[in-house]
């Protein structure tokens, strides 16, 4: 085999190298990609059931300090006020059009989307009130009876909301 034959060969064989490197790089490539995450709706969901849950954390205390179940403690209640009237911001962005994915998946009725009109005013006064509900805790000194009232009133607000677009 005279030496250009050998350099021709030797061409072909690197470029096939080169070609079957390539291949196995993009192969590579396809199947260390990290797998797809969550939808936008599973996150919504996600959310929005972190954010009530935290609520309702912090909201259980008050019940029991407004039936005199707890003793009344100023900085315990405003520490878990002020955690209400934060966590009640992430309610903004919780129930978009796309995140009615029935159950298991959510506890929300599909009526939080077919009657959207009456859930959103539902959910902004439980929002207005809850920032309210923060500056009543911080004026009060005391399980008074502005303070029994106002824990009335958002425990109200979370019970006309659960009866109407919260499966059981």
């Amino acid at each position: 085999m005279d030496l250009s034959s050998k350099r021709a060969r030797l061409f072909v064989t690197s470029g096939m190298a080169v070609v079957c490197l390539g291949l196995a790089a993009s192969s590579f490539a396809q199947t260390a990609q990290a797998p797809a995450g969550p939808s936008a709706a599973k996150i919504a969901v996600e959310n929005r059931r972190a954010a009530f849950t935290l609520i309702g954390n912090s909201f259980r205390w008050f019940g029991a300090a407004a039936k005199g179940a707890a003793p009344y403690d100023e900085a315990e209640a405003k520490k878990r006020a002020s955690r209400i009237g934060f966590l009640v911001n992430f309610l903004d962005d919780a129930f978009p059009e796309d995140s009615n994915l029935g159950e298991p998946a959510s506890k929300a009725k599909g009526d939080a989307w077919t009657n959207r009109a009456d859930f959103e005013k539902k959910l902004a006064a439980f929002k207005a009130n809850a920032r309210a509900f923060e500056q009543t805790v911080a004026n009060e000194k005391g399980a008074t009876d502005g303070f029994k009232a106002a824990v009335a009133s958002l425990g109200q607000d979370c019970k006309g909301c659960h009866d109407s677009y919260k499966l059981k």
